[in-house]
Formats: C-alpha cells, sequence, structure tokens
C-alpha cells in the first residue's frame, strides 16, 4: 500500500492557490510566539536585533522582523503586515517568499550599515517596520513602472491608506527605526521596479 502526499494550500483554487497566505500567517505567529516567549521566558530576545556595523548585529538582519518592544508595537506590525504582504502575495503569487526573503534582507543590512551613524552608542533595532516599509516600496514601484491599470489602482489606494508612512523615513525620535524603514523603502522601490 503507497501513502498519498496531499498537500495543504491556502486560497481553495487547487493547484493554483496562493502559498504564500500560508507563509504570511506562518511569519505573523512566529512574531506572537517569539513576543510571547520575551513578555514571560526569555526577557532578553530583544537584543538580537540589529547592532548596526558590529559582527554580533548581523544575526539580527534575520531576526528583526519577528523581535517587537511589547504588544502594542507588534499590534501595529502586524496590521500593516498583513494588510501589504496579502497585496504582495497577490502579485507575486510563488514568487512572494523570495521576494520577503530578499526584502527582509535587504531592510536589514540597510539598517545594520546606516544606523545611528554619528552616535556613539549604537541601539539595538527590532520589529518589522523595515520589512512593511520594503513592501510598500515595492508596491508603489509596481504601481509606477508596471504599466498595468489594475498596478495603478492598487498603487493609488495603498499610497491613500499607508501614504502617512513617508513620515517615518525622516529621524523623529530616539525610540524609531527611522533607518530601517528607509532601508526597507528604498529597498522595496528597487526590487519592485525589477520585478515591474
Amino acid at each position: 500500500m503507497s501513502a498519498r502526499t496531499i498537500e495543504v494550500r491556502t486560497g481553495g483554487r487547487g493547484r493554483r492557490g496562493h502559498p504564500g497566505l500560508g507563509l504570511l500567517a506562518g511569519l505573523i505567529v512566529i512574531a506572537w510566539i517569539v513576543e510571547l516567549i520575551d513578555q514571560n521566558i526569555a526577557p532578553d530576545l530583544d537584543l538580537y536585533g540589529v547592532i548596526p556595523r558590529t559582527i554580533v548585529g548581523l544575526t539580527g538582519v534575520i531576526f528583526m522582523p519577528w523581535l517587537h518592544s511589547g504588544w502594542d508595537h507588534l499590534l501595529n506590525n502586524t496590521v500593516a503586515l498583513l494588510g501589504l504582504g496579502v497585496i504582495v502575495i497577490l502579485a507575486e503569487g510563488r514568487r512572494f517568499a523570495t521576494t520577503t526573503l530578499i526584502l527582509v534582507l535587504i531592510s536589514g543590512f540597510g539598517t545594520w550599515a546606516i544606523a545611528d551613524l554619528g552616535h556613539a552608542a549604537k541601539g539595538v533595532h527590532i520589529g518589522a517596520s523595515g520589512l512593511i516599509y520594503a513592501y510598500f516600496g515595492y508596491i508603489l514601484a509596481r504601481a509606477i513602472w508596471g504599466r498595468r491599470l489594475v498596478w495603478a489602482v492598487v498603487g493609488i489606494v495603498v499610497a491613500v491608506v499607508y501614504g502617512g508612512m513617508i513620515g517615518g523615513i525622516f529621524p523623529e525620535g530616539d525610540h524609531i527605526s527611522w533607518e530601517a524603514h528607509l532601508a526597507g523603502l528604498l529597498g522595496g522601490v528597487w526590487l519592485g521596479q525589477r520585478h515591474a
């Protein structure tokens, strides 16, 4: 007797479903589990974020999007990540995982390279905001260079709903990583233009 392989897919359209929805949901669940652990079991997990221009800080390039300073920070990022992530999934389909990985790496390495320049003390940069800004830039770039009406409409809607994010790429406070926002936005625009 041979075993049958059964695939679990989201989207409900058979073999043409959107496998990225499960990945996005998984990434969000991981961030919530990490925060639960950080709040109750191992309260120093945030120290694994990006520490600019240090060897140990390079591990934060991968960990930064899943570490948050508290429940409010995580909730705000979850809403934006879900909204923009679904749009990127619909655009990219099966390429969503690699697109997300590239955007995480660009925003993480960018933060590592430019954060805290001119400051004696280096901060630890955490949160999914770099990835969120990367998705935002990606969608806008696809709208500008995609030459398709649907992308133009999506770009306008995203610009109206999320346009207030633009202010986040400028220094605004000691506890906001505007550098991660800027690196993510620029990385998203770069990759969105390449994929358009």
